[in-house]
């Protein structure tokens, strides 16, 4: 991960497989077509909907303030939580949802 220009912000699957479970960690799949999250996640990880949860549907904005600290809220993230985002796409909207974050 070394050739990323933030290798800080990633992590590998080995990582996730040692410390998903973690108290303060909150694995995220962020999909737009959610029933790839229906029919299997990773072991404790909650589902975002790219389209419903993460923009306004009616200008395609990003959404407000308050909905994301409510979604945040709603997952059981807080400031001292590490948030660990994947999904569907070749992870095309947890990249969205973490530049968003």
């Amino acid at each position: 991960m070394a050739d990323y220009a933030h290798p800080e912000s990633l992590v590998s699957t080995d990582w996730v497989a040692e410390h998903g479970s973690d108290a303060n960690v909150r694995l995220v799949e962020v999909d737009v077509d959610t029933s790839a999250y229906d029919s299997g996640h990773i072991a404790g990880a909650v589902g975002w909907n790219w389209q419903s949860q993460l923009q306004t549907t009616l200008s395609r904005d990003l959404v407000s303030k308050e909905g994301m600290e409510g979604l945040l809220g709603s997952a059981g993230i807080d400031t001292t939580t590490t948030v660990i985002l994947y999904g569907d796409n070749n992870n095309w909207f947890a990249a969205w949802a973490f530049w968003q974050m």
